[in-house]
Parts: C-alpha cells; structure tokens; sequence
C-alpha cells in the first residue's frame, strides 16, 4: 500500500473528529443530551484537562504533554512510514496521530477538548464519561500496537531461533 495513504487516512480521521465536534458546540448547550440509541447519547462536554480532567487546573502543562505526545506519535508514524512492511503497525499509528492530532488541535485552538459522545450504563460514573472520535481513535490505535509488538515479537523469536 503507498505511504501516502496512511497520511490521508490520518487528516480524514481528523477532519472527521473536527467536523463532529464542531457539529456539537454549534448545536448543543454544554452538557445537553440527546438520545441517540438506547445506550448511545450525544452529550457536549468541555474538557478542560486531559482524560477525566486530569490536570484540568494546568492548561499549559496539558497543552504541552500533548503536543508533545502527538509529536512523538507523528514521528513514530513517519520512521513506520519509511519502511516498506508493517501494514498494521502503520494503521495503529496513523489512527493514534489522528486522534492525537485532534485533541491537541482542541486544546490549542478552543482551549478545551470538545467530548460529544457517551455511553448509558447501569454504573452511573461510567456513564458521565464522554468521549470524541479522537479518544476512539486512539483507543483502537493503542490496542492495534499492542497486538503488532505481540505478534511481530513473537514472529521475530521464531525466525530467529530456526
């Protein structure tokens, strides 16, 4: 598959999360719900820190320890991206740059992370956590590198010890 693609995949996973999020701050109030299934609502939450607010009460700590990660992450992506193997791991940090990306974008840009989905459960704190495409991305990202070093790891001993 060409490089390219990867970073495409990357700015229309970002683009996706953008155009989501501002679809939430301009249609509706801080905190409002909407039903969209059973379980799925679409809630617009202003987060102020990092994942639960953490670290809410330091703006610019968050704003740089993001920066930094997405930085990290886009050169990751990029050393990946000069190899000619590794389909998976290329797609794991492609979708970890974009949801990066995303939230960093928030952060410097409105101030906040705008977090618009969640999630009704019978554990009523779980239930207050919201999230955006980003946090997914990342999420599925993180699992997917998991799952590359596992197997890439396991296939590098049994080729090296035959």
């Amino acid at each position: 598959m060409k490089r390219h693609w990867f970073l495409w995949g990357s700015g229309v996973l970002f683009a996706s999360d953008q155009i989501l999020k501002t679809y939430a701050e301009q249609n509706l109030e801080k905190n409002e719900e909407r039903k969209l299934t059973e379980r799925v609502v679409l809630r617009r939450v202003n987060n102020n820190g990092m994942c639960l607010n953490l670290l809410s009460d330091q703006p610019e700590t968050v704003r740089i320890l993001s920066a930094g990660a997405a930085g990290i992450v886009t050169a990751l992506q990029c050393a990946s991206l000069m190899k000619k193997k590794g389909f998976w791991k290329k797609t794991a940090l492609s979708l970890l740059a974009a949801g990066a990306w995303s939230n960093t974008f928030d952060r410097f840009i409105r101030g906040y992370v705008v977090d618009y989905i969640g999630f009704k459960c019978e554990n009523e704190k779980v239930s207050r956590i919201t999230y955006n495409l980003g946090d997914f991305f990342i999420g599925a990202g993180a699992l997917l590198l998991s799952v590359t070093g596992l197997f890439g790891r396991e296939r590098e001993e049994k080729s090296g010890s035959a």
